[in-house]
């Protein structure tokens, strides 16, 4: 088993209705809850929108403001435990249909 990240920058949701992304929310909760039962879930959420509310660390205390300067920067993310890329890829899928834009999918170093 090897533990995978999907995720997605904030930039690749693109503008859409409040009505459209009200729709969108039991869509996800309910692969959220597919990922639940399968036993694969490891944390799903997130995260505020407004980049300028992050704060930079480095190794002597607080950056002032956020570190992300290319103006791409990660909206949400999920990790998952599973058995191969492929088992990942299609959770990916999965999340990608529910929210209605891409997702990346990264496994971890083992």
């Amino acid at each position: 088993m090897s533990k995978y990240l999907i995720y997605f920058n904030q930039q690749w949701v693109g503008d859409h209705s409040e009505e459209w992304f009200e729709s969108r929310g039991p869509l996800a909760n309910q692969v959220v809850a597919e990922m639940e039962d399968a036993g694969v879930l490891v944390f799903a959420g997130g995260l505020e929108e407004e980049i300028a509310l992050a704060t930079g660390m480095d190794e002597s205390g607080a950056i002032s403001g956020p570190i992300t300067s290319t103006g791409e920067f990660i909206g949400g993310m999920t990790i998952i435990n599973v058995g191969s890329d492929s088992e990942a890829n299609e959770w990916g899928s999965k999340i990608a249909r529910a929210c209605g834009w891409p997702q990346e999918v990264r496994k971890f170093k083992d």
